[in-house]
């Protein structure tokens, strides 16, 4: 049987369009019919069409409409027959809306999105017409068909509201057709026919890394661009993807877009996959993941894979030694990093203090401040081609002789010279010092020069933690011969308070958490974090070994031999899990197996903007897997953030979950290519790594034995960065944060642009609760429920509200430390701004 459609062809008679039609009056309405029910009625109707109408007569669309209508009344449906009849007449305004378009639009593609639109989405929450009547605001005379694009696409955009959430999804698939646009006419002028041409093209233009053609055949490349999947370009938000078109798809030096959204992913994961076997499976492994938005590489992963200049990591960390060759080498190494994109940290805690002595001439010594404003120049002066100024947190112990001028480096008030506003500050915090706050606060707190304490006892109190640092710094105290600085706990607390609420810094490392649950404390100490304070991992000072003069053919050669400490680097990726099913176990899994074998390749193919990074990447091979869209991820579960109940054994279920997956895939990846240098002797290889954490299930204990017998690829695997630009890409939740706000506007190119939480709905619209409405000390307790299963730290925000008494911020700090928290990145007010470095988002 036959159907004639309203454009006059004729069609396959489809009972199951008519059941799916009935289905969505009876949604409409909220009414519920049976599989059963509906099959009686379309059965009904075309036993009518068969039996009442002659044989030689083709029915219409509309004929069978009416027979919806009547039949619906028959069965009694009266709502479900008026929600019907409103769907009719719907869908007749959608067609002549259509029609309208027309009027000012040609082109078939514009019109073929508008009809998908339609099919797509709820007609009530996003009537099409709407966005003509928006559409035709924008329209001025002499307007292009390009014009006429960018007109709906804006009108898409600033539709969005927390009612209709989805208008950023469609205002994202007209902005794809700009973007494609955009493309096709590099590809004409170019002569771009396929991937293959497209990578040869690029490669010659030095846009491309000559690596890939290296690597991979001409059949190869043929192969994985037939694997790509387009449809996967309408998942995007507006703001994700206006956010890839801006900093990700290669452009050449003219500006034109030359790479697809899906060629971006796809030439990420063909770098990536390099060094495995089985190159083409792993490329597409990954690119499934990230084409889908499974999870994230870091921001410049994404930016430089595939590229000439493959610098792929985040995070980088120095010790500043107390030297003056040392603290320039250490500013020198910063300037380089800085060049490259990455983000650094510097810990100044070695640094002799102002008023020590230098070659035995007493009170000479200027102090840190002096040097630390000599990083924040470095900072403006090397400004990555001028995109963004350089970023640096600098840390200092809460012991140190200079720690009061330290914690004003940004306020407000004092005195000018002392001020750094460029930098980062971190104070690194003992146990003893938290417990002083909470049981003692009038309790005196003494701080010292490290040099003065160095030269006398052979060793610095720095180099301890635990009950050895606190037994080392009462012997300090209680040794009269030793200078030192005195305050009240209280008074220093205030210091931090009034910084905190000033700068939303100095950030937190609680150091003696760090150390106690470093897994490679056998070979090192750990003083401080990095830029977005989610990074532990062993540190030391570089020290200078030799200058020597040398000949070398005829020429004289300064050679200045250096023996490298541990320069930290870290290589970042984020899960998605507002994405990922973390209810499917296959489906975690997967992900987080194929994202660490990828961190891992990224040693092996990383540019290192300084030898020391590359020395220590290479010993301790460390990366750092972490997460986005967690809020995201609570709400799909039907889990409010304050629920601490469900909440904490959902993320704990969840985060040791991500855990076994990833040591297991690193000891997978150890038995193919050899553990990390250092892995003997570690908590790992004793299996103190699992004791400490209560890892006693039948699952554990076998993968500590085999961890034992394998070793672990990587020494360092789990670190959750704050994703401040990949979870916009990925339309998540950033990091571990709560969201900001359900609703808020932004601007974009002039336009105010309305964003929404991701997957707002009128479900989990009271489920997401805005970060400043939520109890911040359950915050940290969930905090230290994930930490359980993170080898290295977390960036946790804390946010509070000018209804906030210092002892309330106070309580929360304590409540982190309480509950195993290593570090704290921002205080958050509702009015402040922070700086956020974007250089270690992942």
């Amino acid at each position: 049987m036959e159907i004639i459609k309203r454009d006059g062809t004729r069609a396959d008679f489809e009972r199951e369009k008519i059941e799916k039609a009935i289905a969505k009056a009876f949604y409409s309405v909220d009414s519920m019919i049976s599989e059963e029910d509906l099959r009686k009625i379309s059965s009904k109707i075309e036993k009518t069409i068969k039996e009442k109408y002659p044989a030689d007569h083709t029915v219409t669309v509309e004929e069978v409409q009416d027979l919806v209508e009547l039949t619906l009344i028959d069965e009694n449906y009266y709502r479900e027959v008026k929600s019907f009849i409103l769907y009719r007449a719907k869908h007749n305004m959608d067609r002549k809306v259509i029609g309208d378009f027309s009027k000012y639009i040609d082109d078939k593609n514009i019109l073929n999105i508008i009809t998908e639109v339609q099919a797509d989405f709820d007609n009530q929450r996003y009537p099409i017409e709407s966005l003509f009547f928006k559409f035709e605001s924008f329209l001025k005379a002499n307007m292009t068909e390009e014009d006429m694009l960018k007109a709906i696409t804006r009108a898409a955009s600033e539709l969005t509201s927390k009612e209709a959430p989805d208008w950023e999804i469609i205002a994202a698939r007209f902005l794809m057709q700009e973007i494609n646009y955009e493309i096709e006419k590099s590809e004409e002028r170019y002569e771009l026919f396929d991937f293959k041409s497209k990578i040869e093209f690029l490669t010659e233009e030095g846009l491309y890394g000559s690596y890939i053609l290296e690597n991979y055949t001409g059949e190869e490349i043929d192969e994985l661009e037939a694997y790509m999947d387009f449809s996967r370009d309408k998942i995007f938000t507006y703001s994700g993807l206006d956010l890839v078109r801006k900093r990700y798809l290669i452009t050449n030096h003219k500006g034109d877009i030359l790479e697809k959204v899906q060629e971006m992913f796809m030439g990420i994961a063909m770098h990536l996959a390099i060094p495995e076997k089985d190159k083409i499976g792993f490329a597409k492994r990954l690119y499934d993941i990230l084409s889908t938005l499974k999870a994230t590489m870091a921001t410049p992963t994404m930016t430089n894979a595939r590229k000439p200049f493959n610098q792929l990591s985040s995070c980088f960390i120095d010790t500043v030694p107390d030297t003056l060759k040392g603290i320039y080498r250490s500013v020198t190494n910063f300037a380089e990093v800085s060049k490259h994109g990455g983000g650094m940290g510097l810990y100044f805690g070695k640094v002799r203090a102002n008023g020590s002595d230098i070659r035995g001439f007493e009170g000479v010594a200027g102090g840190v401040i002096r040097w630390i404003r000599l990083a924040n120049d470095t900072a403006v002066a090397v400004d990555q081609l001028g995109v963004r100024q350089g970023a640096v947190a600098v840390y200092l112990d809460i012991w140190h002789k200079d720690i009061p001028e330290f914690m004003g480096l940004r306020t407000n008030n004092g005195d000018d010279r002392m001020k750094a506003h460029d930098v980062f500050p971190g104070v690194c915090v003992p146990d003893l010092f938290w417990r002083l706050t909470r049981d003692d606060i009038n309790a005196d707190w003494h701080m010292f020069d490290p040099h003065e304490v160095e030269k006398k006892y052979g060793r610095a109190l720095e180099d301890t933690y635990g009950e050895e640092f606190e037994e080392f710094y009462k012997k300090l105290v209680a040794d009269k011969d030793i200078s030192r600085r005195t305050m009240s706990v209280k008074d220093m607390v205030r210091l931090l308070i009034k910084s905190w609420t000033e700068t939303g810094t100095p950030f937190v490392f609680n150091r003696d958490a760090v150390n106690r649950l470093n897994p490679n404390k056998h070979k090192g100490m750990i003083y401080s974090s990095n830029l977005c304070t989610e990074i532990a991992q062993n540190m030391s000072p570089s020290e200078s070994i030799s200058t020597e003069i040398v000949d070398e053919n005829g020429d004289t050669i300064i050679v200045n031999k250096t023996k490298p400490g541990d320069f930290v680097e870290c290589n970042l990726a984020s899960l998605t899990l507002g994405k990922v099913d973390v209810n499917n176990s296959a489906e975690l899994e997967e992900t987080v197996r194929t994202v660490v074998r990828a961190l891992d390749n990224v040693i092996d193919l990383n540019y290192y903007p300084t030898p020391y990074a590359k020395v220590t990447n290479k010993k301790y091979r460390a990366i750092g897997l972490g997460t986005s869209g967690y809020h995201h991820m609570l709400v799909k579960n039907d889990i409010s953030w304050q629920n601490e109940e469900a909440h904490g054994e959902f993320v704990d279920r969840v985060y040791e979950d991500i855990n076994f997956y990833a040591i297991k895939e690193s000891m997978e990846i150890a038995k193919e290519k050899g553990a990390y240098s250092c892995f003997e002797g570690s908590d790992w290889e004793t299996g103190a790594y699992f004791d400490l954490r209560d890892y006693k299930s039948e699952r554990w204990e076998k993968l500590r034995a085999e961890v034992k017998e394998n070793g672990l690829r990587n020494g360092y695997l789990m670190a959750i960065a704050p994703t401040g630009s990949t979870s916009i890409i990925s339309g998540t939740s950033a990091g571990v944060d709560p969201i900001m706000s359900r609703y808020f506007l932004e601007e974009k190119k002039g336009a105010i642009v309305p964003r929404v939480a991701p997957g707002l709905t009128t479900k989990t619209f009271w489920l997401y609760e805005n970060a400043h409405d939520i109890d911040q000390n359950i915050s940290m307790r969930m905090a230290g429920v994930r930490q359980k299963h993170i080898d290295q730290a977390q960036s946790v925000n804390i946010y509070i509200t000018t209804e906030y008494t210092m002892r309330q911020l106070l309580n929360i700090y304590i409540t982190a430390w309480e509950a195993g928290v290593k570090s704290i990145y921002y205080v958050r007010g509702k009015s402040q701004e922070v700086e956020e470095c974007d250089s270690c988002a992942s």
